[in-house]
C-alpha cells in the first residue's frame, strides 16, 4: 500500500487536531488495525494466536477500549504481522502516541470518572454530530450549573459537599464543547415532562429553560419537545445518545446509560435501529420553532419571574 493510499490520506488529517482526542484516536488506531488484519486474510483469533495475544486483548485493541491505548510494542508487532508499509505504519504510530495524551476530563479522580463515563466524554469530544433523547432530565450538554447541582444532589443525596462541587465542575466543563469553533452538531429531543419536573426550585428551572431557549437559537443546536399529549410517541424507556464521527473510518456509536454503568453499541444493525427510532421521535415531536414557543410558554407560565 503506497503512501498515497486512501487509508493513509484519511489518517493524516487526524495528526493535526488542536486538542487531545485520546478516545477518538484509540478507536481510529483499532479500526485501522482491524482493516489491515482483514486485508492480510487473518481472522482475529488467528492473528492473536500468532502473536501470543488472547483473543480478548486483540478485540479490545481493535475496539479502541480501555483507559489507555495499546502499547507501542503491541501495535508494532501487529503492523509487522500484517505487512504494513513503512509510511503507513509511521502515521499509525504517531496517532497511537497522540492517543496517549490525556484529555481534560482524564485529569479528574477516577471515582468521579469511571471508565464508561470517561469513554462517553471522550466520544462526545470527538463527535461531529450528537443526537440525544431525554425522558427525565435536560440533556447534560444543555444544563446550567444550578440544574446540574440539583441532578447530582438528587442522585447522590449522601455525598459530601466537596464531591458534589467536583462533579458539578466536571459536568459543567463538558458543556463548553458546544462553544468550540469546531463544535459538534447537537440535536436534542426531550419529553415535555422534563420541562415540568422541578429540580432546584422554580428559579433554577426558569434559568434552565431560558438557557435552552438561548442554546436552541444557535445554528448548530436543535431542540425539540415531545408533548405530553402525543400518546403514540415512539420513545424508548431510557435516555439515548447517538454519536457520529467525521469521515468513513469510525462507526456510529449508541450510548445507553444505566444506574452505575452504561452500554455502548457499535454494531451497524443495532445503531441503525436507534437512528430510525430517533428519526421517528423527531417527526412526532413539535418542530424546532414550535418547541421554542413551548419552552418560552412553559418558562413564563410555570416559572414566572419574581
Amino acid at each position: 500500500m503506497s503512501a498515497e493510499s486512501p487509508r493513509v490520506s484519511r489518517l493524516e488529517p487526524y495528526l493535526n487536531r488542536p486538542e487531545p482526542a485520546p478516545t477518538l484516536l484509540k478507536m481510529l488506531v483499532g479500526v485501522q488495525l482491524a482493516g489491515m488484519r482483514e486485508d492480510a486474510g487473518l481472522a482475529q483469533e488467528q492473528a492473536a494466536r500468532r502473536l501470543g495475544f488472547s483473543p480478548a486483548k486483540l478485540s479490545r485493541i481493535e475496539a479502541g477500549k480501555g483507559r489507555r491505548p495499546p502499547t507501542e510494542n503491541d501495535v508494532r508487532a501487529l503492523l509487522a504481522l500484517y505487512g504494513a508499509e513503512e509510511y503507513e505504519a509511521s502515521v499509525l504510530l504517531q496517532l497511537l502516541r497522540q492517543a496517549g495524551e490525556p484529555g481534560w476530563w482524564q485529569r479528574y479522580d477516577k471515582r468521579l470518572m469511571p471508565e464508561w463515563f470517561d469513554r462517553l466524554v471522550g466520544l462526545q469530544e470527538a463527535a461531529t454530530a450528537i443526537r440525544t433523547f431525554e425522558i427525565q432530565y435536560v440533556p447534560g450538554l444543555l444544563q446550567v450549573p444550578a440544574y446540574t447541582r440539583a441532578v447530582v444532589e438528587r442522585g447522590l443525596p449522601s455525598a459530601p459537599a466537596r464531591e458534589i462541587e467536583r462533579r458539578v465542575e466536571l459536568r459543567t466543563r463538558r458543556t463548553q464543547l458546544l462553544a468550540r469553533p469546531d463544535a459538534p452538531r447537537l440535536w436534542a429531543v426531550v419529553d415535555e415532562s422534563v420541562l415540568l419536573r422541578v429540580l432546584g426550585g422554580p428559579g433554577v428551572m426558569r434559568d434552565q429553560l431560558a438557557h435552552l431557549v438561548e442554546m436552541a437559537a444557535l445554528p448548530h443546536v436543535t431542540v425539540q419537545v415531545v408533548p405530553l399529549d402525543v400518546t403514540h410517541a415512539s420513545a424508548p424507556g431510557i435516555p439515548v445518545t447517538y454519536l457520529r464521527f467525521g469521515g468513513s473510518d469510525l462507526p456510529d456509536v449508541v450510548y445507553l446509560e444505566q444506574i452505575r454503568s452504561a452500554q455502548f453499541l457499535e454494531d451497524r444493525d443495532e445503531t441503525e435501529e436507534y437512528r430510525v427510532t430517533l428519526d421517528r421521535l423527531a417527526d412526532e415531536a413539535l418542530n424546532p420553532r414550535e418547541s421554542l414557543a413551548r419552552l418560552r410558554d412553559t418558562m413564563e407560565s410555570r416559572y414566572p419571574a419574581p
